[in-house]
Formats: structure tokens, C-alpha cells, sequence
């Protein structure tokens, strides 16, 4: 009798076991690094074992030729395809700003001015996903679960947090460098949970403000920087140089964090704040915590690649997500989550990095509509016909030029001639004839796939490799279809994921629909991406 009940025990706890697995992990955990090229994964190889980046290496799966298929390659952009599997063409979001071709008017990627700031004072909460058509893949699990699961997006970057949560989340959490808060919108929720609350009492800045920043290795150590305080180096904090002195921001400057890698700390800290208090992960039905460490584009683009600041902050970010990874494993249960790690665009080295080694590159002002707009006013006689000059792209100013009865092909015949002469350009051309321009076929997809009527220009514009849009003559940028700016790390850790890697090319738009069929959901709605066979064979 013992023995039966001994076995019947057995059966229903393997039972019970097997159930688990089969419903899926209790959490999925997003993971997107702001400005970070594949060869990081390689270029700064101090990761210790414990740490995050060879500990997803080492036990997990990495999709080595990762790229992103559409341009122009950006923030917003790059988190929107990330999680809904498609492209601008078909989410929507086809920069961080854009030209309403409807009204004339900018538009910011998560402007909503229905909405209200619930958190602060200032109007950084006038956000939601309102501008994305379509569905993420954080979305398709509320669906699935019958809105059982809990979904919250975190960043430092309000489109960091707001288009991977996408549209039915519970919250997403951004930071508001006026206030040193973290906010929300009333599209959430009307007022902040008491935990957020006391988190921001605490004005954990001013902390990290009183260590200010710092080599983690003798300075002499980093072999993959050039020398500290190049002139080409932005003064983002005052200096360019280390040891980094913050104590002057306290209470003043709480931006300023966000160009430091306490600025990783801060948002990793936050994440687990919001696992334990939102109680993520602590039934059989997954939730999703998508973050985003926006901390790597703010010293990207001040520094450069080759800069000590950066590699650094990587070193940094490394161990960030090791502890990070720790906490998951103590309060989710090893094997019990799933994460996934990639990126929403690369960078260009800083142009005077390469020109010092013999490699060409230089600035283009794309800002340079004023003259462009006086040049056409001699020809054409009214001012104002290019409206801006966004993601790349000529916007002309449609309105103003068929109320003047003016001939539209011979304004962009005028603006594509005068543009093309101009140093470091290497195409300009009207995108109604895109399909017919001599064109490699790589670029011409993605900037076919990154093209959306209503909210993109009408000429493009693109540049020679290691040009790069400015005016500054330091820092660098991203946005265009070369490699530097397109190929991505993407790895996989944790519950289902067997270790291994593949050079085979994928696509940031085949993530999304992998995490639906690990999950075993329905794709996003806009999803044109395919299932990575070797994550869900």
C-alpha cells in the first residue's frame, strides 16, 4: 500500500513537472543594449564567466550574423521591429521623428497628447504606442493568456520602454531627467504604484552622482581604446576625460546620469524592483519584462567605440547583467525564464578616429535646408519648399508647392542635382522611382522596407561608407544600411534554449516570431519574420 502511494506521489510530481515546462517559462526577459555592435560580443573579451554576455555565450545559443533588414537604423525604429517581427513599412515607425505628410507636422515615435505625464509635473509622460500599427509580441502573450499575463516595459528612453511593451501592457516605466523620476502615462494607469514611489523618494541619482565615475581596471589595461581625452570626444560631463568628478549634479543635472554607466545600474536596479514588487514570474502563467539599457547610446555617441568611456561602460554593463541574471536565477528559478539579448542598431567609429588611421570618412549637415530652400526660392520663387530633411530623406513641403501651381519634378530634379555633387554623397534620388534607380539590391530592400507613405520623405539621400550625419565635430552616429550600423548581437539564455551558436544570416524581424513559437502563440499581426530553427527546432 505504502509503495503504491509512494509511486502515485512520483507520477504526479513528474506529472506536474513535465505540465510546467510544457505551459513555458514563468518569465520572459527582453533584453535590448542601445548601440551595440555584434563585435562587442568579441571586442571587449574580460567577460568573466559569471558575467552576462559570456555566460549567454557559454550556456546559451548565439545567432552570430544577426542584421537588421531596413534603414534608416535607429532607436525607435529598432526596438519596434525587434518586438513585432516586421518592418517600418509595415509598424509604422519609421524614425524617432518623423513629417506627418497628413498634417506637416513633426511627430515624436510616441507622442500622444491625449495622454497625461502621472509621475511628474513636465510633459515627458505625453507618450504611449499610439503611432506603432502593430501589434508586439508582448501583445500576442496578453492575447494568448487571455490578458493573464503581466507585461512591463522598462528604459531610461521613453521608446525604449513604450513600443516593446506595445499596446495592451500593464506599464511602462521611462525616466524623466527633469524630475530624476521614473513616470509613466495615464494610458497605464493614473497614478504611480506606491513601490514606484518609494523608489523615486529615495533619489537614488544623487548617489551614484557622490561616486561619480571611474576605470573598474587601471586605466592602463584597456587595450582596446585609444588614449583617454581625444579632442574628437564630446565634453558630455563637463570633461573628457577620467576620473569623471559628478558630485556637481546633485540636485541640478539629473540627465546627466543617463551618460554614465550608473545609468545601467539604475535601470537594472529598477527591473528587479519591478520583478519583485509586480510579482513577475511567480505563477505558471509567463509574464514579460522587456528592458532596454539606453546608457550604451549616450556614451556611444559621445565617445566612439574606440573610446575608454565605452569600453568601460561594456565591461560595466557585463557585470551589470551578470548580478542581474544572479537575482533572476534566486527569484525566478534557474531554467524557469528565458532571455534574449540583441540590440536596435550599431554605430559608426567616431569619423577623426578613422581618418587618424588612414581610413576616409567625414560629417555631412543634413541641416542644410535653409540653403537649399534659398536656392530654390531663386528658381521657383517661393520660400520654404523642403520642409525638413528627416531619417535621410528630402520632405518637401506638398501643400505649399501644388497651391502655388509649382512643377514637383522639376523642384526634386533641382534638389537631387544640387545634392549630388556635395562631398560624401553617393546617391540621391527621387523614392517614387525607387524600384528603377541602379541600385544594389541589399540597400534597395532595406530602404524599401524602412519606407512608409504618409511618414517619409521624398528623396533620398545616401551617404559614401563612414559618412555620417553632423554637425559636431565630435561623437559619432548611426542610421544607415552599412554593417557597422545593422549587424546586431542576438543570443538566447535559459529555459528551452540549447547551447550552441550559428553563422547562418537572420533577421531582428525573425525574433518576434521565434518567441512565438517558443511560447507557442500566434505571431505579431504585422509579423514578415521567420522562426529560427535552431532556437525552436
Amino acid at each position: 500500500m505504502q509503495k503504491n502511494i509512494l509511486f502515485c506521489l512520483l507520477f504526479f510530481s513528474c506529472f506536474a513537472a513535465h505540465t510546467q515546462l510544457a505551459q513555458g517559462p514563468k518569465l520572459v526577459v527582453g533584453i535590448v543594449v542601445d548601440q551595440m555592435r555584434w563585435d562587442y560580443l568579441y571586442r571587449y573579451n574580460r567577460y568573466a564567466d559569471n558575467g552576462g554576455f559570456k555566460r549567454m555565450m557559454k550556456n546559451g545559443f548565439s545567432c552570430e550574423n544577426t542584421y537588421i533588414t531596413y534603414a534608416p537604423t535607429v532607436t525607435a525604429p529598432g526596438h519596434a521591429s525587434i518586438y513585432t517581427g516586421t518592418v517600418p513599412a509595415i509598424h509604422g515607425i519609421v524614425g524617432n521623428l518623423w513629417i506627418d505628410r497628413l498634417t506637416n507636422h513633426e511627430i515624436y515615435c510616441t507622442d500622444d497628447k491625449t495622454v497625461k505625464t502621472v509621475g511628474s509635473t513636465t510633459n515627458a509622460g505625453l507618450m504611449s504606442p499610439a503611432n506603432m500599427l502593430a501589434t508586439s509580441i508582448c501583445d500576442e502573450l496578453r492575447l494568448a493568456t487571455n490578458f493573464k499575463s503581466k507585461v512591463i516595459g522598462i528604459s531610461l528612453k521613453d521608446r525604449g520602454s513604450i513600443l516593446p511593451a506595445g499596446h495592451s501592457a500593464n506599464a511602462a516605466y521611462w525616466y524623466d531627467p527633469a524630475a530624476g523620476n521614473w513616470i509613466t502615462s495615464s494610458y497605464y494607469m493614473n497614478q504611480l504604484p506606491k513601490w514606484v514611489e518609494d523608489y523615486n523618494a529615495k533619489k537614488l541619482v544623487n548617489k551614484f552622482y557622490e561616486q561619480g565615475w571611474n576605470t573598474l581596471y587601471p586605466i592602463n589595461t584597456y587595450l582596446q581604446s585609444t588614449e583617454d581625452a581625444k579632442p574628437y570626444e564630446a565634453r558630455a560631463l563637463g570633461a573628457n576625460v577620467f576620473p569623471y568628478v559628478l558630485k556637481q549634479y546633485i540636485d541640478k543635472d539629473f540627465g546627466k546620469i543617463s551618460t554614465t554607466p550608473h545609468g545601467n545600474t539604475f535601470t537594472a536596479d529598477f527591473a528587479k524592483a519591478a520583478i519583485t514588487n509586480e510579482k513577475l514570474g511567480e505563477d505558471n502563467i509567463t509574464d514579460f519584462l522587456a528592458v532596454s539599457f539606453s546608457s550604451t547610446d549616450y556614451i556611444g555617441h559621445s565617445y566612439g567605440p574606440n573610446s575608454i568611456e565605452e569600453e568601460d561602460n561594456f565591461l560595466r554593463l557585463d557585470k551589470e547583467l551578470g548580478e542581474f541574471f544572479d537575482f533572476l536565477d534566486a527569484k525566478i528559478g534557474k531554467g524557469q525564464y528565458v532571455a534574449f539579448l540583441s540590440a536596435d542598431h550599431g554605430v559608426l567609429q567616431a569619423p577623426e578616429f578613422l581618418k587618424e588611421n588612414k581610413i576616409p570618412s567625414s560629417r555631412f549637415n543634413l541641416q542644410t535646408f535653409s540653403n537649399l530652400n534659398r536656392s530654390l526660392k531663386d528658381q521657383f520663387g517661393k520660400d520654404s519648399l523642403v520642409l525638413d530633411m528627416a531619417n535621410y530623406q528630402v520632405v518637401l513641403n506638398k501643400p505649399l508647392i501644388e497651391s502655388s501651381r509649382l512643377n514637383i519634378a522639376e523642384i526634386k530634379k533641382v534638389i537631387i542635382n544640387q545634392l549630388s555633387v556635395l562631398p560624401g554623397i553617393a546617391r540621391v534620388f527621387d523614392l517614387e522611382n525607387i524600384m528603377q534607380v541602379p541600385l544594389n539590391s541589399l540597400v534597395r530592400e532595406m530602404l524599401v522596407n524602412g519606407y512608409y507613405p504618409n511618414r517619409c520623405g521624398d528623396i533620398q539621400i545616401i551617404f559614401q561608407p563612414q559618412w555620417i550625419e553632423g554637425y559636431s565635430r565630435s561623437g559619432t552616429t548611426h542610421g544607415l544600411w552599412n554593417p557597422y550600423d545593422a549587424h546586431i548581437p542576438l543570443l538566447w539564455y535559459g529555459w528551452g534554449i540549447k547551447p550552441g551558436s550559428s553563422s547562418r544570416e537572420v533577421s531582428i524581424v525573425d525574433i518576434a516570431p521565434t518567441l512565438a513559437a517558443l511560447l507557442k502563440i500566434q505571431k505579431p499581426s504585422g509579423s514578415v519574420g521567420k522562426v529560427i530553427g535552431e532556437i525552436v527546432p
